[in-house]
């Protein structure tokens, strides 16, 4: 902050100040008390954050703390596909309230206020990036101990408004094994720093396959590069998970609260 600072930020452009940064900051619905806020984050597009995002819903809420998901994925919404949710949201005159799972996770998605879960969205940038907005501010989520954020790939103006709007506990970056996912975390890890927020932890989604019949990990897209990614950027926490057709059936028909895996134990383990 510059010692000239008249506290005014609408005429200031200095973006570093803490006087900004706090300012932008939203809060949450009156009615809302929310303990802990995890993004989840992918440079690209297809590695399985929305899986990443239930799985650790589901894995809270088994451990006894109230979870809740928040789907800022507004242009792809996938989260009330993996619960099997199809009631619509409602509200009342103090505000929006989330769709509830069969195991009590809250949840709010785009896909929960349209008439199909089809239906495109063909809206612009600010448009999206003020729904998301909307879901923190005018849902009515209670009491929450962990909210985890479903966001959409890349970095753009829907994570820039996330990483700016929402007070985020840190954020945990989904990356599949390809070549390429090193640069591509890369640019995550270096957004979420821009922003000071921290990296809990880093998931390989499509890591492996076990053979059905001895066991034995079958690296399908080559060897992992997780851990060297890992200590390149001190990410200390990582999670390998692997290619299950149970586990894709089970977000297929809505049962993912069903799931059967304890890959992300270490994070949760760190969350708690």
């Amino acid at each position: 902050m510059s010692e000239k600072c008249s506290h005014n930020c609408d005429e200031c452009n200095e973006n570093n100040c803490d006087d900004r940064k706090e300012n932008l900051i939203a809060k949450p619905h009156k009615l809302s008390r929310i303990q802990k806020v995890i993004g989840i984050v992918s440079g690209k597009g297809g590695v399985g954050k929305s899986l990443v995002t239930s799985l650790l819903a589901v894995s809270m809420q088994r451990e006894g703390y109230k979870t809740a998901v928040l789907d800022a994925d507004i242009t792809g919404p996938s989260i009330p596909k993996s619960f099997g949710l199809k009631t619509h949201a409602t509200g009342n005159d103090e505000g929006i309230l989330p769709v509830y799972t069969k195991t009590g996770i809250s949840v709010m998605s785009l896909n929960l206020l349209t008439n199909n879960e089809t239906d495109p969205v063909v809206w612009r940038g600010p448009l999206i990036a003020g729904t998301v907005e909307q879901f923190w501010t005018n849902v009515i989520w209670g009491d929450v101990d962990y909210m985890f954020i479903d966001m959409p790939p890349g970095t753009g103006d829907v994570a820039l408004t996330v990483f700016q709007t929402i007070p985020l506990d840190g954020v945990i970056i989904v990356a599949s094994p390809q070549e390429l996912v090193g640069m591509i975390v890369e640019k995550a890890v270096n957004m979420a720093r821009m922003m000071n927020i921290p990296v809990l932890a880093l998931v390989e989604n499509m890591s492996y396959i076990s053979c059905p019949d001895c066991g034995k990990k079958i690296n399908v897209f080559g060897e992992s590069r997780i851990d060297a990614i890992a200590k390149k950027h001190s990410i200390k926490t990582t999670a390998k998970i692997p290619i299950d057709s149970k586990l894709a059936a089970g977000v297929d028909e809505g049962l993912i609260e069903l799931f059967d895996g304890n890959w992300l134990i270490d994070i949760v383990n760190k969350l708690k």
